[in-house]
């Protein structure tokens, strides 16, 4: 395959999938979506299934269900039929029947802490996090309204070792360009504390104070959606992270009294354990709120 037509079809594929996580709480209009992109509805679906192993509406169901679940875990205040509507669902008999069918019980039973014993298999799959030794009770946050944030990403199946390789691509890029001045950012479109790891979509991103300075043809862009957020400061080993997270999603937003949104949490790196030699992190941790 020629480079320039790799190159397309990957850009087509990240849009697909960008365009599913931001417009998860509407009704995807794939018609709509082929034709903003002016190609075949086929040619669209054969080159999204490639990139992703998935059909289109395969990942949109597990979309919305990973946001739901996540919703139906943090905002004790909103009903079931709320959080199925903000998930682009149109009923909620057939919510409660796709969820039951996703995670083998019903949003009620997952609502009152079924959630637990499904994250807990989650946190297994990493030893690190198992070997954490942690304590997350006394860290308050701060409440911040964070812009628009322009980014360059490369996408990462999987919350896993496989991750760094991801960021030492992005840190050839940040050298090869002569960036001085950027933040690393990475998106988590999908919580790994209630998604399996192996499946999770994290987005490595670089933010350039001039975004002019990217000289490349090959990285794709976004905006990093502006809003309010809970902001964590941060500093530990690698394993403390998923551990960390697993706290903010159940232990700190269950008991603030703060609800979160379908927008994605994210994490600015002042230190990246990822390319840290000592495997260590200094981080703030975002976390979209609404009261």
């Amino acid at each position: 395959m020629k480079k320039d037509t790799l190159q397309k079809r990957t850009k087509i594929a990240n849009d697909i999938m960008y365009y599913i996580y931001t417009h998860i709480d509407t009704h995807i209009d794939i018609e709509e979506l082929s034709f903003d992109l002016q190609i075949s509805k086929f040619h669209m679906h054969r080159i999204f299934k490639e990139a992703f192993g998935k059909n289109i509406y395969e990942s949109i169901k597990s979309i919305r269900l990973q946001k739901a679940a996540n919703l139906l875990l943090t905002n004790r205040y909103s009903t079931i039929s709320n959080i199925a509507n903000s998930c682009g669902y149109s009923s909620q008999s057939s919510f409660i029947k796709a969820f039951k069918q996703r995670f083998e019980m019903s949003p009620k039973q997952w609502k009152n802490y079924g959630y637990k014993e499904y994250s807990n298999k989650i946190l297994q799959q990493s030893q690190r996090a198992l070997q954490s030794t942690a304590d997350f009770s006394k860290l308050t946050p701060n409440i911040v309204k964070m812009p628009t944030q322009d980014s360059f990403y490369i996408r990462n199946k999987g919350y896993n070792v496989n991750v760094k390789e991801t960021w030492q691509k992005l840190q050839t890029l940040i050298l090869n360009n002569n960036l001085k001045e950027y933040k690393q950012i990475a998106l988590l479109h999908d919580n790994p504390t209630i998604t399996p790891l192996n499946e999770c979509q994290y987005i490595a991103c670089i933010v350039p104070k001039n975004k002019n300075d990217v000289k490349s043809d090959r990285l794709p862009s976004f905006k990093i959606e502006e809003g309010v957020y809970a902001k964590f400061d941060l500093k530990g080993k690698h394993g403390d992270m998923l551990k960390f997270i697993h706290w903010v999603y159940h232990e700190w937003l269950v008991k603030s009294e703060y609800e979160t949104t379908t927008k994605p949490s994210f994490v600015v790196y002042n230190k990246n354990n990822f390319l840290s030699e000592d495997n260590e992190f200094d981080i703030s941790f975002y976390v979209s709120i609404k009261f």
